[in-house]
């Protein structure tokens, strides 16, 4: 694809950490199943827990935050996950927000919440976690820019992935 143009979003540098297969065939709207009972799992967690931050969700051009709070440090920005298998790309989808966020001169803290293990961590944007994303970003687009997608390998994601069908019958 020669002149492919996409925003990253979040999600791609999640999926970057994970599985860079997975952020090929994303960018190429290669759909996962949707009736993928971790999806639904996902989305019920999503749905039901924060109740009352839940009300500050917002979208801001590339990024969709699932929480938004203000406290007496400052603005947080709270991103729900199912689990904390995989942190490193927790950690680096909530820092990519935090990064964004900055760009628009908003300065914030992040938090993973993980609602199931009772669980949260703070993540801060540091110069290095920069620098990290700058070359995830690079690495997404040249992931992208190739004509298939990077060869199935078999990681734990997979049991639980909704790409499993495709990579793996």
């Amino acid at each position: 694809m020669d002149d492919f143009e996409f925003n990253i979003t979040g999600t791609h540098i999640w999926y970057y950490y994970c599985c860079p297969r997975e952020v090929w065939l994303m960018l190429h709207q290669v759909n996962p199943d949707e009736d993928d009972a971790n999806m639904d799992l996902g989305r019920f967690i999503h749905e039901m827990t924060y109740g009352r931050d839940k009300s500050k969700e917002i979208s801001l051009g590339n990024i969709r935050l699932d929480i938004v709070r203000q406290d007496k440090e400052g603005l947080v920005i709270g991103e729900v996950k199912k689990s904390s298998k995989y942190l490193k790309s927790a950690r680096m989808q909530l820092a990519f927000y935090l990064a964004e966020l900055k760009r628009r001169g908003i300065e914030a803290t992040g938090e993973l919440l993980f609602p199931k293990e009772k669980k949260k961590e703070s993540v801060t944007l540091t110069a290095d976690i920069e620098k990290e994303l700058m070359k995830a970003i690079a690495a997404i687009h040249c992931i992208a820019a190739e004509s298939r997608p990077p060869q199935a390998r078999k990681i734990g994601l997979c049991k639980n992935c909704a790409y499993k069908e495709f990579c793996w019958a």
